[in-house]
């Protein structure tokens, strides 16, 4: 997909993926956002336009798991169900946390003004975080990532996969990291 011109951008606001997680360093990169990087919409003629802020949770895949496990267990459907539901009760705790703090925010800085307001979307996918997000990317027509870093070393990168090092070589958009 292609991404916003400049004259597109200025006349709406540039649309910013924030990908979310349970992790506080996720909150922190949300908060540092909306502080720091995203523009609110100013209200009057000729104001700059609120730029739109894109929540994006990434659920892990259902589990797949034959009928008997490592230990010899059976697994039934209702077990797997149970897993798939509490991974959906995560998101939407997730999201609701983000988007009232986006809320907070925008009521914080804007004094309570509507003119104030920034526009929030929600979106909630399944599937490899990394992967995901760098499709949403495309999907969604962002301008920016921005997300939350670990900070781990080199050696536990590498040894772990980060989810931030996938996205900045992959990503179709600017990635903004932001350390705790």
């Amino acid at each position: 997909m292609d991404h916003a011109t400049e004259e597109e951008t200025a006349a709406t606001g540039r649309r910013i993926l924030v990908a979310v997680d349970e992790g506080d360093e996720s909150v922190h990169a949300l908060k540092w956002c909306l502080s720091s990087f995203a523009k609110r919409g100013g209200g009057g003629d000729g104001a700059a336009p609120a730029d739109t802020i894109i929540l994006l949770y990434v659920r892990p895949p259902p589990p797949t798991y034959s009928v008997l496990d490592a230990s010899g267990y059976v697994f039934s459907d209702e077990v797997a169900a149970a897993i798939d539901g509490y991974s959906r009760e995560v998101a939407e705790a997730v999201v609701e946390k983000a988007q009232k703090l986006c809320t907070l925010y925008c009521k914080e800085v804007g004094d309570g003004e509507a003119s104030h307001e920034m526009k929030v979307e929600v979106k909630v996918a399944v599937g490899d975080a990394r992967n995901v997000i760098c499709q949403m990317v495309d999907k969604l027509g962002a301008d920016v990532l921005v997300m939350g870093s670990h900070g781990y070393g080199l050696f536990k990168r590498a040894l772990l996969g980060s989810v931030s090092d996938y996205c900045v070589r992959n990503a179709n958009c600017p990635v903004l990291i932001v350390k705790s």
